[in-house]
């Protein structure tokens, strides 16, 4: 039954809920702009955490990282004050692009149907 659900899930989830809160209420900087948080994966030992976004504007995705990346120290004191662990985990933003790169790759499939079915 524990091996189900383990401790690191449970906090990676709560991580999710806890930053995405904070970057919506907390960080002011325009260049991050609507950010989702769609996953975290955390250490075993609770030290470090990658945290992988999307943003609504591709083109500044860039910029987004680098700007939470920047704002990871804040972001991690912040998450501190919510999390009771013994040590709230280092931070590192990644910006995940395989929402666009799915949606190009079902847009070169629907093109490959319909030319198959022209001929």
């Amino acid at each position: 039954m524990p091996n189900e659900y383990s401790r690191t899930e449970r906090v990676s989830q709560q991580i999710i809920r806890d930053l995405s809160m904070l970057i919506r209420n907390n960080v002011k900087d325009p260049r991050v702009g609507m950010v989702t948080i769609l996953d975290v994966i955390v250490s075993r030992d609770f030290a470090h955490a990658k945290v992988y976004f999307d943003t609504l504007a591709q083109d500044n995705a860039q910029q987004a990282e680098e700007t939470l990346n920047h704002a990871a120290g804040f972001l991690r004191r912040e998450l501190g004050k919510g999390l009771r662990l013994r040590s709230t985990p280092a931070l590192k933003f990644i910006y995940d692009d395989t929402q666009v790169k799915g949606n190009e790759m079902s847009a070169l499939i629907d093109r490959a149907i319909q030319s198959d079915q022209k001929n």
